[in-house]
């Protein structure tokens, strides 16, 4: 684990795995320490995987001042970061949530990228719907043994005003959001609770509201090459949620992993990883 100081003199952890380029990974939740990225199904055997965790999460410290923890103001980490690490131009990838914050960092330093790659991304943060269709992709599960517990848990989840209030039913909610509720999915999930800090989750979007014409107008000026992967059966962002944003971006490439939910790299490891490392190659 390595720490550097940002600009309010938070201390934020960040560690390396794997071996070659560089890959900057922005974790999700919002609000869960980079842990449960792993090695991105094997991608860190291609890139060194940068693997932060989010201010107020995992090894990271608190900082003074909560409202630090809201998408907006995490930019400013995702720079201090990229100074320290002493690269010019970045490949970043985000994932869930940190989706979200990837978009931010690219409207706010369309310079400073080489590519974007966006893991089944959450749209909340440039004021787009993620959700699109959503009842559409649950009822096509309907033949799983824990389809009827999982919706009346999504019920709740979806009511709910906080994450907080949403906690008790996350785990007979989270076979919606895998490919495959096997042995591997269920430890991922079971994991989430020790790795999620509510506060964070709780500042995450909290009084955010996002400038969605400037954003989009900064998004479809961007250089870089974008890749936009998504489940299929993910529910945030939904695989039609994806299609409609797509067209954000000039340069755009989106793939819907056939199968998949919202952790790709778990449901198929070797289809991800070649769909990330190519798009990876192409970019250069």
């Amino acid at each position: 684990m390595e720490f550097i100081t940002s600009y309010d003199g938070t201390t934020l952890a960040f560690r390396t795995l794997g071996d070659g380029p560089p890959l900057l990974c922005l974790p999700g939740g919002p609000g869960r320490a980079a842990e449960y990225l792993g090695d991105l199904g094997g991608l860190g055997a291609h890139r060194t995987l940068i693997l932060p965790d989010t201010r107020g999460t995992g090894a990271s410290g608190t900082p003074a001042d909560p409202d630090t923890y809201r998408v907006d103001r995490l930019v400013a980490d995702v720079e201090a970061l990229r100074r320290h690490l002493g690269l010019e131009r970045v490949d970043l990838l985000g994932h869930s949530a940190g989706g979200s914050l990837a978009m931010l960092y690219a409207a706010a330093h369309p310079d400073r990228l080489s590519s974007l790659t966006l893991v089944d991304p959450s749209f909340a943060g440039v004021g787009l719907p993620s959700d699109t269709g959503v009842e559409q992709v649950i009822a096509s599960r309907a033949s799983e043994p824990w389809h009827a517990e999982a919706v009346e848990a999504h019920r709740h989840m979806t009511t709910a005003t906080s994450f907080a209030e949403a906690a008790p039913y996350r785990l007979a909610f989270e076979p919606l959001m895998y490919g495959r509720w096997d042995a591997a999915a269920r430890a991922h999930a079971a994991a989430d609770p020790a790795q999620r800090a509510l506060p964070v989750s709780e500042h995450f979007y909290r009084d955010y509201t996002p400038d969605t014409a400037q954003l989009l107008a900064s998004l479809g000026e961007l250089a870089c090459p974008v890749l936009l992967l998504v489940g299929e059966v993910d529910l945030w962002p939904t695989a039609e949620a994806a299609a409609g944003a797509a067209s954000l971006f000039p340069a755009v490439t989106l793939a819907v992993q056939p199968g998949a939910g919202h952790y790709p790299w778990l449901d198929d490891p070797r289809a991800f990883t070649a769909t990330v490392e190519g798009f990876l190659v192409r970019a250069r």
